[in-house]
């Protein structure tokens, strides 16, 4: 023994110390949650390691313990590695040493650690779900309350409350205790402050507040109402304090569940808290609602309380993460900060975005430090100039932004780069009887309804004992003024206070109170009118007592009390909602979002390979000029069709048999003119050999809009445009076509829309878009037009309902083909660029299923390419300002002014559009439409109206790359 305790203390490894941290750890993340019979045990073998080293058998002196590594020369007990052993001398100077205390240092470092963990959990970091309070603001509020700091009365300096809950509660750093009273005083980090300070509290841009001699502070009535009162009616229950000098209550008599109003945070240790605050009366509701209906469902509640409230407001996006944060105590909640688009000047159309609320726990002046920062490296643009204008007023940070930016595309920026849009990560995680629990939103409010009727179960039984006591006290004062005179014959023949009493007792069966309150009373009150007032005094304590009887009779009647007090609160201090709810989405930007809603033009081959321009790639030029190439094209490939649309534009792609993709404008990649172009393959899943042959731009799924569909061999169907709102990515039947048929074009119409379809050999329909049926998708259709012999459909295009005349009652005589003439004409264009305009009235309406009309008499090597219905945008002088882009089979583009083109007869040959020697024939016509400024000035660029006509040729889209 003598060896062991001379022996030198041995160091710990690094691995060691490692290894049990580890142990430590693991043991801590899988066993953290502790039943209450664990936690007890477990402070109990705490206690008993820390005090095994003292002898119960004799009093012994202790000295510093040496401790050594077991094994060596004596019996480690088969501890094993990692064991010390400690040795204690008994200090009796006789030279023989203590006992021998073996145990393993994983064990008692695990054992240590959870103590440790225990205290932080239970008294530090995370809050009473009863009261929604951590110690330190419980101790603070009841230090204050002590100290008669009431709403009503002056402020005193915060230094001198800190130091009053130093000395008394709490016994941690003043720096601790002054940063929670602080943060209880600021409206911008509780929804409902419980101190109301004086002086330089912070602010949002994380300023710090001034120090606490210099700052004052006082209850608010809210706090006193809701937290304090009913205090000292033995509501709660009393525990000594740190030196056991005082006592100090372990919860307060909470009137609303806090944790609920106020929300709370905190890191502990292997766990953590966030919970979010909510709105006053939202929450009285949905209490009351649990109440009356002790079984409702989440959703239910959720019609009552329909989410948090922050006090910096913004907007809640989504439901999702709200209902899992209800439903399970832990959850997502996406907040936005709300931003107005304002005009700054109307001249220069520049405008400016004014954020004026920021999401929950935002830093103000790191968010404008931030977006300048963006701004700066060119990651964010758009943005001519940032002011962060807030005052007392409000916040208001102004974002200028430079001429001709999308504020709406600025603002999904700013959303998506910065803290503009965050997400609040909740994790309700609270004490409830003795252990970190997580709960749902029911279960917290099934907690404090426990804790309530607890409270209000003490507090009426205390006033029934003191109602009881005090009725006990005057029953005796009745008696004796009703018998004044011989009281006071007893009092004047008794020889002092105690033979009084003891006569009063014996002569009246009076208790020991009731005689000693008779003797009290002064002479003064024996008066009849003081009788009175006794005897009012009784009844009133009878009545009393009767309620308190009944009140604590039955829980249905604490329950209607909890609910009057609570709507009594509501009425009181119960405020608007600032956080709007916003239901659309769940906060999640997309790149459409993002992406400007800019025209584009999409040019497309034969061969499947597509690209994305800007309108002003191509300028106006004149009628006859070869026109500019828009690209280069691969070996035997040809431009098949060339459309103007939007970047959020959902194209639909239609192919040779009957299927129809989507997919955004955006997600064709952006090129320039000489660029070869992305095959479509890559956007749209197509299958082997299949042609795209139509492509329709759609803005919006309206239900009154249709599709029109004719095939090369005649058949012709209408579909509702809601139908293909929703495509798989592997497409859907559009058309249920017949062998050898092949679906052409596709147009989009309404029932009070005319379509006008030509032949290859120039015969032409007009006929209502109301008599074709209505069909579902997967159908054939109905015969368009009897074709003769060897011809086949060339186009089909659509006349808007404002725009054509009642062309039955037209006479062919009475047309005038001089260039004053008024439209809509039919343009039509051939194969070997040929053109003209015919007056529209120059046809007549006529049902399916007939030969038509002859609307261009062609030579033999020519044939229709397209047909087109112009005239829709008129210049002042009658004219269309209307263009067309002719593409040639080689890629050569040429845009041409509509007016340019001679109005002629149905049977006229036209007029040469676009010179081809020696560049084939016409591939693909499309019509746009200019602004009459834009076309007289024969400015770059072009402009599209509402929708966008085009036209391809007979061999479509080939795949085959």
């Amino acid at each position: 023994m003598n060896s062991l305790s001379s022996s030198p203390t041995p160091s710990i490894s690094p691995s060691m110390s490692l290894s049990a941290t580890l142990r430590v750890s693991s043991f801590l993340r899988h066993n953290l949650f502790l039943a209450p019979s664990r936690a007890s045990a477990l402070r109990r073998n705490v206690s008993h390691l820390r005090f095994l080293s003292s002898s119960p058998s004799r009093r012994t002196v202790h000295h510093p313990v040496k401790a050594r590594r077991g094994g060596g020369q004596e019996d480690d007990g088969g501890l094993g590695n990692g064991s010390l052993t400690a040795v204690v001398k008994d200090g009796t100077g006789d030279g023989r040493d203590g006992r021998v205390l073996p145990f393993e240092l994983h064990k008692e470092a695990m054992d240590s650690y959870m103590a440790y963990a225990l205290s932080v959990l239970l008294g530090r970091a995370l809050p009473d779900v009863r009261d929604g309070l951590k110690p330190v603001h419980r101790r603070i509020l009841y230090a204050m309350h002590e100290l008669g700091l009431s709403s009503r009365k002056p402020f005193k300096k915060c230094a001198r409350v800190v130091g009053e809950v130093l000395g008394k509660f709490h016994p941690h750093g003043d720096n601790a205790v002054y940063d929670s009273m602080v943060r209880m005083a600021q409206d911008f980090s509780l929804r409902f402050p419980l101190i109301q300070g004086h002086g330089n509290f912070g602010s949002i841009d994380a300023d710090p507040p001034a120090a606490m001699r210099y700052t004052e502070c006082r209850l608010e009535a809210l706090t006193e109402a809701i937290l304090l009162a009913d205090l000292e009616q033995d509501t709660v229950d009393f525990v000594p304090n740190f030196d056991s000098s005082q006592k100090e209550p372990s919860l307060l008599p909470a009137r609303l569940p806090t944790l609920l109003l106020n929300g709370s945070s905190g890191i502990a240790v292997g766990m953590a808290t966030n919970i979010p605050p909510h709105n006053l009366g939202e929450l009285v509701d949905v209490l009351c609602a649990l109440i009356h209906n002790p079984e409702a469902s989440l959703q239910e509640l959720l019609e009552y309380m329909p989410g948090p409230d922050f006090p910096t407001g913004g907007l809640i996006m989504g439901n999702l993460g709200i209902l899992a944060a209800y439903r399970t105590g832990r959850g997502r909640i996406v907040v936005r900060g709300k931003a107005d688009i304002e005009l700054l000047d109307s001249k220069t159309k520049r405008s400016a975005v004014i954020i004026k609320e920021i999401p929950y726990q935002t830093n103000k002046s790191s968010l404008v430090e931030k977006i300048a920062e963006l701004v700066e490296n060119k990651t964010l643009e758009g943005i001519n100039d940032i002011r962060d204008e807030s005052d007392r007023s409000g916040m208001r940070v102004v974002i200028e932004l430079k001429r001709g930016a999308d504020p709406s595309i600025v603002l999904n920026n700013l959303y998506r780069l910065t803290a503009l849009q965050s997400s609040f990560n909740c994790n309700m995680v609270g004490i409830l009887d003795g252990q970190p629990k997580q709960m749902g939103l029911k279960e917290l409010l099934q907690a404090f309804l426990e804790f309530r009727c607890s409270v209000v179960e003490r507090r009426a039984r205390y006033k029934l004992s003191q109602a009881q006591d005090r009725r006990h006290i005057v029953e005796g004062i009745v008696v004796g003024l009703d018998n004044l005179d011989r009281v006071i014959d007893i009092i004047k023949e008794a020889k002092g206070n105690a033979a009084a009493s003891a006569g009063l007792k014996e002569e009246f069966n009076l208790s020991d109170k009731q005689a000693e309150a008779v003797l009290d009373i002064n002479l003064r009150r024996l008066n009849l009118l003081e009788r009175k007032k006794f005897v009012d005094e009784s009844a009133s304590l009878m009545e009393q007592i009767s309620k308190l009887t009944e009140l604590l009779s039955s829980r249905k009647n604490i329950l209607q009390l909890i609910e009057q007090e609570a709507l009594e609160l509501k009425n009181k201090f119960s405020s608007p909602r600032r956080s709007i709810l916003d239901d659309s989405d769940g906060g999640q930007l997309e790149d459409i979002d993002v992406i400007p809603n800019e025209e584009m033009l999409l040019a497309f081959s034969e061969k499947g390979y597509v690209k994305r321009m800007k309108p002003s790639t191509f300028n106006l030029q004149n009628r006859g000029t070869i026109g500019k190439s828009v690209g280069k094209l691969r070996v035997n490939d040809a431009m098949s069709d060339f459309i103007v649309c939007r970047s959020h534009d959902h194209v639909l792609y239609f192919s040779d048999r009957g299927i129809v993709y989507s997919a955004y404008a955006y997600k064709i990649p952006e090129s320039s003119r000489t660029a070869a172009g992305t095959p479509l393959i890559q956007i749209i899943s197509l299958s082997e050999g299949e042609r795209i042959t139509s492509i329709v731009p759609v803005t919006e799924f309206a239900e009154d809009q249709f599709l029109v569909m004719l095939t090369v061999n005649g058949y012709i169907k209408k579909v509702s445009l809601n139908y293909f709102s929703a495509i798989r990515s592997t497409g859907i039947i559009a058309i249920q076509l017949v062998p050898g048929d092949e679906l052409k074009w596709v147009r989009c119409c309404t029932n009070d829309d005319l379509v006008a379809m030509a032949s290859q050999n120039g015969m032409v329909i007009l006929s209502s878009c109301d008599i074709i049926r209505a069909l579902s998708r997967n159908t054939r259709g109905a015969i368009a037009m009897r074709l003769k012999e060897g011809d086949k459909m060339a186009s089909m295009d659509i006349i808007p309902a404002p725009r054509h005349t009642d062309l039955d009652k037209a006479a062919e005589d009475s047309i005038s083909y001089d260039k004053g003439g008024s439209g809509p004409w039919l343009l039509f264009v051939s194969e070997n660029g040929y053109g003209k305009r015919v007056p529209l009235s120059s046809f007549k309406k006529s049902p399916l299923n007939r030969v038509g009309l002859i609307g261009y008499k062609f030579s033999s090597e020519d044939r229709l390419a397209a047909v087109f219905v112009v005239g829709f945008s008129l210049t002042e002088d009658g004219e269309s300002d209307e263009q067309v882009v002719l593409v040639s089979q080689s890629g050569t583009v040429n845009r041409i002014k509509v007016r340019d083109i001679s109005i002629q007869s149905r049977y006229a040959r036209g007029v040469i559009l676009m010179r081809l020697e020696h560049a084939g024939k016409i591939q693909s016509a499309s019509l746009i439409s200019a602004s009459a400024e834009e076309a007289a000035e024969l400015l770059p660029g072009m402009q599209s109206e509402e929708a966008t006509t085009n036209a391809g040729t007979a061999e479509g889209i080939s795949m085959s790359s």
